[in-house]
């Protein structure tokens, strides 16, 4: 079996160190940093590391026992060769360094969300993949925790009936919330294309000027997918998903840790009585060694990876079409209608 040598850009919290935050935290399964995640797969070797400020390396260093410390991560690809890169900067970067990635050759990519702030950004990071046949999967990680796997694989084999409505309960901003939240939606769902968006950004009065906006905002959302259903955001709750049927639910309670499903019972009277019904157990694991070694398994198989950039893509840009919207005072918008510049930061 193959092993793969990973380096990783930007050595603080998601490369190296959040571990220690999230320690009994019950909806993240551990390891969670890239770098823990990679000592914890027989897959991956982890071989060097990059961040502009020398404390970080040289605690990055000590930590993981990484002599391969580099301020130039073009300089460190270029020295160390390695098959995966993890980029786990600001999102200001994640594009410019996303495309320098794929440019240099780089098997596999690793890309912190959101992978842009900017469709332009986004088209760009796509192409490059494309181009240089590079293997992406980001950092969304519920498409890769175990326990959505099951409630995906319930919804696509029919254990409540015919999909009509899927809803994502908590209030968050677009960029570094909703990505996670469309990402996880659509992936319930099996993936299909979001053909139109309506949403609103918060407050309600809020203008886009000269084409930016200089903070992540609050914003709000409904999706249309081409296949019907349709998908709301209810800015209320912690972090909960539910997907109704025709045939009963599916629902995650507290960010992942506990799930239901309910299905239809009929003869109960005048109306079909809607009862709990077995999901399966499953044992967590880590979604980030899971993420990790998809990227291993597509670029052995020549598959799609399950995050791939496609499919990241597609869900960007229905986050920007939440903007879009927003200015054309909450008129539904087709995700390819975006303007490519409108630009929104992101931490």
């Amino acid at each position: 079996m193959n092993t793969y040598r990973v380096a990783i850009v930007g050595l603080g919290r998601m490369g190296s160190t959040i571990d220690e935050e999230v320690v009994g935290y019950p909806s993240i399964t551990l390891p969670y940093s890239v770098a823990a995640s990679c000592k914890a797969s027989g897959r991956l070797e982890l071989v060097a590391g990059s961040d502009l400020v020398a404390e970080k390396r040289r605690a990055f260093g000590e930590k993981w026992g990484v002599a391969a410390l580099y301020e130039d991560y073009l300089q460190m690809i270029e020295a160390e060769r390695p098959d995966m890169v993890a980029v786990c900067t600001k999102g200001v970067l994640h594009a410019e360094m996303g495309v320098a990635v794929a440019q240099a050759g780089v098997p596999m990519l690793y890309l912190e969300k959101a992978m842009a702030c900017s469709m332009a950004e986004s088209d760009a990071v796509r192409d490059a993949c494309r181009e240089h046949g590079t293997v992406f999967n980001t950092g969304v990680l519920r498409r890769f925790d175990n326990r959505y796997h099951a409630a995906r694989a319930l919804i696509a084999q029919g254990e409540i009936g015919k999909v009509s409505v899927a809803v994502h309960f908590a209030r968050s901003n677009l960029l570094h919330g909703h990505v996670h939240s469309m990402d996880t939606l659509s992936y319930l769902l099996g993936d299909p294309k979001i053909a139109r968006v309506r949403g609103e950004l918060l407050p309600e009065d809020l203008a886009i000027e000269n084409n930016r906006l200089d903070d992540d905002p609050v914003s709000r959302y409904h999706l249309e997918f081409d296949d019907g259903v349709e998908a709301w955001t209810i800015p209320a709750g912690h972090w909960e998903f539910e997907v109704v049927g025709s045939e009963g639910a599916i629902r995650s309670r507290n960010n992942g840790v506990g799930w239901e499903l309910r299905k239809v019972e009929p003869g109960r009277g005048v109306r079909p009585s809607v009862e709990a019904a077995t999901f399966p157990e499953v044992e967590p694991r880590s979604a980030v060694v899971e993420c990790l070694e998809d990227l291993v398994a597509a670029h052995e198989s020549g598959e799609p990876s399950l995050g791939n950039v496609e499919v990241t893509h597609h869900v960007t840009e229905a986050c920007f079409a939440v903007a879009e919207s927003h200015r054309r005072h909450g008129a539904r918008v087709s995700p390819s209608e975006v303007d490519r510049d409108l630009y929104i930061f992101h931490v």
